[in-house]
């Protein structure tokens, strides 16, 4: 393809929702919607510029914050719930031309309600439309989870109607699916189409229409509430290779000298009992002391709490471990800091196990970060592990038995 391609990502957000009141600012697994759209366009390198074209403020400026251009602010009358993409991109694509005498080869369309994809699907896009001239446009699809073969419509008289036939196979519908054409149903993902698509054949997909096929488990449309916390559990559960706004994940470390441990949240469920005279109680895994003794029988490894909790509890759960601790702590990054410094610590040899928000400042100072399955969800984006255990059921043995099995103490030799 040619190296001085002029491709515009386009991101359309309009302000007003139906099923999800503000859902492209909405947090989504830790950051706005719409972010995760701006972070997959920044991650191509074939991209030349971001544009959100958006008629609300605040979608502007969250927008901005995340360093793409707002050049203008779309007319509400093409911002109803019935407007359609198209006059939607000839707004934009006019402008541009108008008011910068701007005019790409080509836009990239990225719907923020798919914000699960997979590492360089725009690139592909981008050159699988620049390869091949005589395309209209690329879009992305999956592979029909229904068969539209099988699929029906209700006449007038109230009696049932096959909605596709096949010539050669009476009563398609009846066939085994297997014995069916292949249907694929397209998705949010990505569109890529030549910008004469758009403005001289007045369409979105023009004439000759080239797939891009993704693996379905990356479909994701967010219409609604279901369709949110499924999109945020699968984000959550690193299932897939995704793009994401988050930092990149560190490698595990090759050595570690300390592991510090949060008390609420890790070692307990992050609840707690109040008596009638204001006394807490919490609960906590016998199973995470066993394997605190086993971490100091088996490696090198030194272990501490760092709690914000002022209740006693914590100094008793730490002594009765034989854990050194430190609570009461409002800025944990600064306690931890000073116990790097006073340990001689590289930041590569400390892990730090956090599950709230107040633990994020301690994330960037340290060589890896974990966090308990049942951490919020903006900790478990931004921690390079999460832990198949929930904070108080076995997450601290979990991490235990996996630094045994890595950093074995050395036999001493006679």
């Amino acid at each position: 393809m040619k190296k001085d391609l002029e491709v515009l990502a386009l991101i359309p957000a309009r302000g007003n929702s139906k099923s999800i009141p503000r859902k492209n600012i909405r947090d989504f697994a830790g950051y706005p919607l719409i972010v995760w759209s701006i972070a997959a366009a920044k991650q191509s390198r074939l991209i030349t510029r971001i544009v959100v074209s958006t008629d609300d403020e605040k979608i502007a400026g969250v927008s901005l914050q995340h360093g793409v251009e707002i050049p203008f602010i779309r007319p509400a009358e093409l911002a109803q719930d019935t407007t359609p993409d198209l006059p939607v991109f000839q707004h934009a694509l006019n402008w541009l031309k108008d008011q910068e005498d701007y005019l790409p080869n080509m836009v990239v369309q990225l719907r923020p309600t798919s914000p699960i994809r997979p590492p360089n699907l725009i690139d592909q896009a981008i050159v699988l439309l620049a390869d091949n001239l005589n395309v209209d446009s690329v879009r992305g699809v999956v592979a029909s989870d229904q068969n539209p073969y099988k699929m029906w419509r209700i006449n007038q008289e109230g009696t049932m109607i096959p909605l596709l036939t096949i010539e050669g196979i009476p009563e398609a519908y009846n066939v085994p699916r297997q014995d069916l054409p292949l249907t694929y149903w397209q998705t949010g993902h990505i569109d890529v189409i030549r910008t004469s698509t758009i403005l001289k054949k007045k369409s979105m997909s023009g004439d000759v229409i080239l797939p891009l096929i993704i693996d379905s488990a990356y479909t994701v449309d967010i219409d609604n509430q279901m369709d949110w916390q499924r999109a945020e559990r699968c984000v959550q559960e690193k299932v897939l290779d995704i793009v994401t706004p988050h930092p990149k994940m560190k490698e595990f470390p090759a050595s570690v000298r300390l592991l510090v441990l949060d008390f609420d949240g890790v070692f307990t469920d992050d609840r707690v009992w109040v008596n009638g005279k204001g006394k807490e109680i919490v609960a906590a895994s016998r199973g995470d002391g066993l394997g605190l003794e086993l971490l100091r029988k088996d490696t090198d490894i030194q272990v501490m709490v760092i709690s914000k909790e002022k209740d006693p509890v914590v100094a008793a759960r730490c002594n009765k471990l034989n854990i050194p601790f430190t609570q009461a702590v409002d800025e944990k990054d600064i306690t931890l800091r000073e116990i790097m410094k006073e340990k001689g610590l590289q930041q590569e040899e400390v892990i730090f196990v956090g599950n709230d928000l107040n633990d994020l400042v301690c994330f960037p100072l340290v060589g890896f970060t974990m966090a308990p399955i049942n951490a919020v969800s903006e900790v478990k984006q931004r921690a390079d592990l999460v832990l198949e255990s929930r904070g108080g059921f076995g997450a601290v043995r979990e991490i235990c038995e996996m630094l045994i099995k890595k950093f074995p103490k050395k036999p001493v030799e006679n």
